[in-house]
């Protein structure tokens, strides 16, 4: 018998290809009709642009692992992420910094007094922050949480800001030098032929056999084992309800020159219907200056239907404890493993999907030479 794999994005992909290296038979399917999931990218047949199709993916780790693994199946370069925002009607650097400060307050603040300046604006009070504005207010105060979070997040999620969990705010960092790079992390790039390409590599291996097009409910066939990387509860068919997720409507315009002059312009105004408008060409620096015109997204947030792709899971009260019962019904289904975003019911930046592929990846194939049972989740999805 052979393996199965649901899902050709990166963990169905990272697992295909090490069964495969390690002499094994898989058979790994996905119902779209191209491999790399959300991260599938393209060229703009009008334009020649390089497009994120399901929205931009920037990769960012810490992991080593990762990156090093990245880079065995496609050339990155070099890549900075700097977000601007538009308030108000003037425009910032995200995430908050130094120059953000000063713009915004009209001052001319050194670290240590817009830190002293930020702090006394805080609210105090807050001790134990419950809500995402709730950690707003006590990490920057009103003014600033009001025109960069408030309307950007109701639009984002759907719900008043006291409704969403203080966690979701720990991700943005605020910074008082004048870094304007969004991410931290040691290694960050894009791929120079894009996402789908790396994915497309990954499955250039004997044994793997590729099928697109095709649901797993489709497939007669009895396999050693089925790792599954779809979400959760379609795996149960809905018996126990379906999971909420936020989805994203894109809609795509075409200009001439350059449109925005970013690659990531977010719209913090409540009033704006769409989140942000990316601009696709600036995602690839080194050749953006070869096109003369230019692919654009703009972005609106909503609540996911039956249909709609799923990208956020919302993780809130009611979804968590739904979530722990496909979790039970899940522990107690013999032959499947659940990994990645879907799978799991978690948001996974695509770095942190990697590693936890390659490391799920080990413990099959060490399960596979020396005996054992292959678990049904390799990371604890509650």
């Amino acid at each position: 018998m052979r393996y199965c794999i649901v899902g050709a994005g990166f963990s169905g992909a990272i697992m295909a290809r090490a069964l495969a290296e390690a002499g094994h038979k898989v058979l790994l399917l996905d119902e779209r009709p191209h491999v790399a999931g959300n991260c599938h990218t393209s060229r703009d047949g009008e334009t020649g642009v390089m497009v994120h199709r399901f929205g931009p993916h920037i990769f960012h780790t810490a992991d080593e692992r990762a990156w090093t693994y990245i880079n065995r199946f496609g050339v990155m370069k070099p890549y900075v992420n700097r977000v601007k925002a538009q308030s108000q009607g003037r425009i910032y650097s995200l995430p908050i910094n130094l120059m953000t400060i000063n713009q915004f307050f009209g001052t001319t603040l050194r670290p240590d007094e817009a830190r002293q300046f930020i702090a006394a604006r805080a609210d105090q009070s807050i001790t134990a922050p419950q809500s995402f504005e709730e950690q707003a207010l006590s990490m920057i105060g009103p003014e600033l949480y009001r025109a960069f979070f408030h309307g950007y997040t109701k639009k984002q999620w759907g719900v008043s800001p006291t409704e969403l969990p203080a966690s979701i705010l720990n991700r943005l960092p605020v910074r008082f030098n004048y870094d304007d790079n969004y991410f931290s992390h040691p290694w960050q790039g894009m791929p120079q032929d894009g996402y789908t390409a790396i994915i497309e590599n990954i499955l250039k291996a004997e044994g793997i056999e590729l099928r697109l097009g095709q649901s797993f409910e489709t497939v007669d066939e009895r396999f050693a084992h089925v790792f599954y990387t779809g979400p959760i509860d379609r795996y149960f068919s809905y018996s126990l309800g379906r999971l909420g997720y936020r989805t994203l409507d894109f809609e795509a315009f075409v200009a001439d020159g350059d449109y925005q002059g970013t690659a990531v312009m977010n719209y913090c105004d409540e009033t704006v219907p769409y989140t942000r408008i990316t601009e696709h060409k600036h995602f690839a620096p080194w050749e953006q200056d070869r096109f003369t015109r230019t692919v654009c997204f703009r972005e609106y947030s909503r609540q996911a239907g039956a249909d709609d792709v799923p990208y956020y899971p919302i993780r809130q009260v009611g979804e968590k404890a739904l979530l722990t019962r496909y979790i039970e019904r899940a522990r107690a289904t013999p032959g499947v493993s659940f990994m990645g975003r879907l799978g799991t019911y978690r948001y996974l930046d695509m770095d942190v999907t990697i590693s936890e592929a390659l490391a799920a990846s080990d413990r099959v194939l060490d399960i596979a030479r020396q005996g054992g049972v292959i678990p049904t989740f390799f990371v604890d999805p509650s």
